[in-house]
């Protein structure tokens, strides 16, 4: 098992990376509620105007009925999907059934031409053929360990690591 990388040297791999991947007319979407933090902070450091969207996976969850809805925000995206470029963003890249959740929400709301991931940490233990585009970090963990991003009141990042 790997030791746990410091979120905020992660955050910066994923701001070089998000930079490489970006074109002209990519629009930055962040799924709830690790990915909408990343990418509020993303579009601020980069520089790029208006709000990013954001976009939640609880109404296309497969495990709805055991989980609820969560109280994380709901989807916003303050822009026309039809043919867009759209970048996601996340902090946990595991089981690949968020992305395809966040996936069928997305195509609610129109059929973007283009989708890419971009994660801070991609855990494996895929039970989809997910793949992100982009991960700061790759690292095992136990099935029965959950790591997720938290955000301290200052804004920094740190990790959360819990046994189920």
């Amino acid at each position: 098992m790997n030791s746990i990388p410091e979120a905020e040297s992660l955050y910066r791999d994923l701001l070089r990376g998000v930079q490489a991947l970006m074109r002209p007319d990519t629009r930055l979407v962040g799924i709830t509620s690790g990915g909408a933090w990343l990418v509020e902070r993303l579009q601020k450091d980069l520089g790029l105007a208006g709000a990013p969207g954001i976009i939640s996976s609880a109404m296309h969850r497969d495990d709805f009925a055991r989980r609820g809805l969560s109280s994380s925000a709901q989807t916003a995206l303050p822009f026309d999907v039809n043919g867009a470029d759209v970048l996601l963003l996340d902090d946990v890249l595991y089981t690949g059934r968020t992305i395809r959740a966040v996936l069928n929400e997305l195509f609610d709301f129109g059929r973007p031409a283009c989708v890419r991931l971009a994660v801070m940490v991609d855990r494996g233990g895929r039970e989809l053929p997910v793949a992100a585009d982009f991960a700061a970090a790759t690292l095992t963990l136990l099935p029965t360990r959950s790591l997720a991003l938290a955000r301290g009141d200052a804004g920094a990042f740190s990790f959360d690591v819990k046994e189920s």
